[in-house]
Order: structure tokens, then C-alpha cells, then sequence
């Protein structure tokens, strides 16, 4: 009996050392066709992957982990640097010398799109869309949007609802009659080309757990205008990884997120020259934690903003990743994640937004009457 364990034992060892091999072959071609996409070096890459065990503790479920987008670095970093890296190249190589870009006004894609224009010595104008009807000095004026204007961007204001591609496109019309060479960046850098920053995430992720000896079963991350999401589906899809990935929506309803998230991916692997179908079934997004609506502070968020700071010493942003936490944290209560030893959550950066929410954590010894 005891010959027949090692034997199994030894073909398991066998069959997973395969399935590794397999993995890491697949990541190489998938590298390989990356490389064929024009490329400017933005951020700080591979960023970590690291333990968030008291934070495991706290909530007594699986082990969690924190894939630190948050560490890119482009203007105290974030997950639009992924997408800027291809996003910018282009731009580049059709000879651009004017970014134009739209976001909330909290925007976290539109400070790394500000500080990567600052870096390659172009133009940048950024509109900001209210989506809030805030009017609060600290949300209006500081934060990310005092980073824009430190960034040297030019920075304009449109009411909530406004149609912003148009209004990039008028404005991209008016620049080219001054001699300019705009391109344009849609919010959130959510094209195929930008996607193709979270496919690379998607590889650089599973080759990073695969050095430490460490098998992820869910990957979960705040999800908005879908480039992040559709680039990780398209880059998993691509290297036929088993990783359940999930997006917590933080904008739209469910069916219309993970709409916008299959068809983007699909658009991504298409752009990718990569022959693979993505399962609809692998597009996931719960949507219950959005609360009153994109940028609106839920006191969930606000727990969880508050829980990963005094437990891990992390920052996450009040509109985007706090909400995202918000569900990983929820969902583990209600054991969503049954029978999963490792669960990752993509940390996408978006701290400055913390200083336009200041009255929204009611922290001792903070009075607004005193600010």
C-alpha cells in the first residue's frame, strides 16, 4: 500500500510539474506576441505580490493577497500606467503631440494620463465630467485634480450625462485647426490597445505565482469602464488559465458591465492576433456594491477603506478600489469563495482620491468647520 502512494504521489508531482511547464510556455508565447505592440517603459514592473495576512486573520477565510498596482509609480501609481505603456506608444508612433482624455473628477486615469503626457513632453487636456453634482471644495479642487493641473494639463469641466466622446472629439477638431496633432484617449484607456496592459498583467501575474510556489484560485478587482477586467479575461483566455476572476462593478448594472467587458476582451485577443474564444461564462461582475452610484461614498467602502488601512497599512481610493474591497470582503462572509485556499485582490491604485472624501471617513479629531 505504501509502494502505491509513492507511486501516486510521484505521478502527481509529475503531472504538476507538466502542467507548470505548460503554463510557463504559454506565457512566453503570449510575451512574445505582446512584444509585437509598440511600447514606452512607464511604470515600475512586476509590481509585488504580497501576503495581506491580518487581514486573513480578521475575516477567517482564505489567504488573501494584494497584487500591488497600486506600486506602478507614475504619479503615485495605479492601473491605467499598464495601458498608458501601449496607449502612449501609439500616440507615439502616429506622431501625436497632444493627449486628450475624459474621466469623473476624481479621475484617477486621467492624473497618470496628465504625468505620462509630463514625461514624453506632450500637451495633455483632460475633461471631467460630473457625475456627483458635488460641490465640496476638497472633491472639486484637490486630489487628483490638483494633480492634473500640477502635471501641467490643461483641465475643463462638463456637466453629468454630456456625451464626452463627442466633446473629445470637437475639441480634438479645434486642435487640429491650431496646428496641433491630437489623439485621443477614451476614459479609462478602455480600448484594445490600452487592454493590452492588463493581458501583460494577466501573464506577469500567474509567471510570479508560479515562482513562488503559490497556486492562486480567484483573482478579484474593482471594475468601471472595463479595460482592466476585459485585459485580464483576454490575457487568462490566452494562457488557458483556471483563475476565477471576478470584477466588482463600481458604475453599471451587471448584465450591461459584463457586456461591455466580453466584447472588449473579444476585441482585445482579436487585436492580439491571438486564435482563442473567450467563454461568456468566464466574465464575471457583481454589481450590488455601487450604491448610490459611480464617485457616491457607501459606508460599506468606507469600512473596508478604513479596515485595510489599520490592518495592512494599504491606501485604497473611495470610488474605485474601496468599493471593490467592499465586495471581496462581503462576499467572503457569505462564502462565496467556499473551497478556495488563495484569493488575490488587485490593488489599482487611486489613493489621492482619498484627500476629495476627507469628511466622508469622520476620523477623530477631523472638523470640517475647522478646515
Amino acid at each position: 500500500m505504501g509502494a502505491d502512494v509513492a507511486v501516486a504521489e510521484q505521478f502527481e508531482g509529475q503531472n504538476e510539474q507538466g502542467a507548470t511547464d505548460l503554463t510557463k510556455s504559454r506565457c512566453k508565447d503570449l510575451a512574445i506576441q505582446l512584444a509585437k505592440f509598440p511600447r514606452v517603459a512607464l511604470g515600475h514592473l512586476p509590481t509585488p505580490l504580497e501576503p495581506m495576512d491580518r487581514l486573513s486573520e480578521r475575516l477567517g477565510g482564505p489567504r488573501l493577497w494584494v497584487k500591488r498596482d497600486d506600486c506602478t509609480g507614475l504619479s503615485s501609481g495605479g492601473n491605467k500606467t499598464r495601458k498608458l505603456e501601449f496607449l502612449m506608444a501609439d500616440a507615439q508612433a502616429q506622431g501625436a503631440d497632444t493627449i486628450i482624455t475624459q474621466g469623473a473628477t476624481q479621475s484617477n486615469h486621467a492624473r497618470q494620463t496628465a504625468a505620462a503626457a509630463a514625461k514624453l513632453g506632450m500637451a495633455c487636456h483632460i475633461l471631467l465630467e460630473d457625475r456627483t453634482g458635488s460641490n465640496d471644495q476638497s472633491y472639486i479642487m484637490s486630489g487628483n485634480v490638483l494633480l492634473d493641473r500640477l502635471h501641467g494639463a490643461t483641465v475643463s469641466k462638463r456637466s453629468g450625462g454630456a456625451d464626452m466622446n463627442a466633446e473629445m472629439g470637437a475639441l480634438a477638431d479645434q486642435l487640429r485647426q491650431d496646428g496641433k496633432t491630437p489623439y485621443i484617449i477614451p476614459g479609462g484607456g478602455s480600448n484594445p490597445i490600452g487592454a493590452l496592459g492588463y493581458v501583460n498583467c494577466a501573464r506577469e501575474l500567474v509567471e510570479q505565482a508560479n515562482g513562488m510556489g503559490l497556486r492562486i484560485d480567484a483573482l478579484v478587482h474593482a471594475t468601471g469602464s472595463s479595460g482592466t477586467q476585459a485585459g485580464l479575461v483576454a490575457g487568462f483566455a490566452a494562457i488557458q488559465s483556471d483563475i476565477h476572476l471576478l470584477g466588482v462593478g463600481v458604475r453599471a448594472p451587471q448584465e450591461k458591465q459584463e457586456r461591455m467587458v466580453y466584447d472588449l476582451a473579444q476585441q482585445t485577443l482579436s487585436h492580439l492576433g491571438v486564435d482563442v474564444e473567450v467563454a461568456r461564462s468566464d466574465v464575471r461582475a457583481n454589481c450590488d456594491y455601487i450604491g448610490g452610484g459611480y464617485g457616491i461614498p457607501t459606508e460599506g467602502m468606507v469600512a473596508a477603506v478604513k479596515l485595510l488601512a489599520e490592518t495592512e497599512g494599504l491606501l485604497f481610493d473611495p470610488v474605485y478600489s474601496g468599493k471593490g474591497l467592499d465586495g471581496l470582503i462581503d462576499l467572503i462572509g457569505k462564502g462565496h469563495f467556499e473551497g478556495m485556499q488563495n484569493i488575490v485582490f488587485l490593488h489599482t491604485g487611486g489613493s489621492a482620491a482619498l484627500f476629495g472624501y476627507p469628511e466622508t471617513f469622520d476620523l477623530p479629531g477631523y472638523d470640517a468647520d475647522e478646515k
